[in-house]
């Protein structure tokens, strides 16, 4: 080989075409091939270009029948009753019973009026009750008692009312309030419409003679 000749070329190199002068350092420096070296060969192939990623989708769960496989089902369970409804339903009956106990309270009041402001009616139905053969001694004396009988009963049912109607705007549990001063306002009464009873000496004597006293 003469000092005039051209040395020879890389490998994969074009021969038949002169390389122009400058062209080595104008032309981008590749990040493969023939020009890179063998470390940015190895770290282009361990880093993948960002097109040739693809996402990767996570699969879908697969539910199996637990009869059929026996394998607990991993289905959701069925979804519980909310407590809302729970509590409206309660407090829905909760209302119903309390209107109930108050209409079957006024009716009681209503109903009771007669008697107590007639009290000899109601003491010979007294009379009749017990099985005594007896009369008051002095009728006109129980009827003012009556009178405060009847007016303890509808002052009682009118606080009653107003209490309860409170407490179920407020989702209050309510139903006991009526059931409880029915029960209260029933025994006042009846202690009231006793008192003139108890006061008359033909009565009590006749009541006396009844139980063997």
């Amino acid at each position: 080989m003469s000092d005039g000749e051209p040395g020879p070329r890389p490998h994969g190199a074009d021969s038949s075409r002169p390389r122009p002068h400058g062209a080595e350092s104008s032309r981008p420096r590749p990040q493969y091939g023939e020009y890179a070296s063998p470390e940015e060969q190895r770290a282009r192939i361990q880093q993948p270009a960002p097109e040739w990623q693809q996402p990767v989708t996570p699969a879908a769960p697969v539910v199996a029948e637990a009869a059929d496989a026996g394998i607990p089902s991993t289905k959701p369970a069925p979804e519980a009753q909310p407590a809302g409804d729970v509590l409206s339903r309660r407090r829905m009956i909760d209302r119903v019973v309390t209107i109930s106990l108050l209409v079957y309270g006024l009716f009681n009041v209503v109903t009771s009026f007669p008697s107590f402001l007639d009290y000899g009616a109601y003491a010979e139905t007294m009379f009749a009750v017990l099985g005594v053969d007896v009369t008051l001694s002095d009728p006109a004396a129980g009827r003012p008692w009556g009178i405060a009988a009847a007016v303890v009963l509808a002052i009682g049912w009118i606080a009653t009312a107003l209490v309860s109607l409170w407490s179920l705007r407020r989702g209050r549990l309510t139903w006991w309030i009526p059931l409880a001063a029915g029960i209260l306002f029933t025994l006042v009464t009846g202690v009231l419409m006793a008192v003139p009873l108890m006061s008359d000496p033909a009565v009590v004597k006749a009541l006396l003679g009844a139980t063997g006293g």
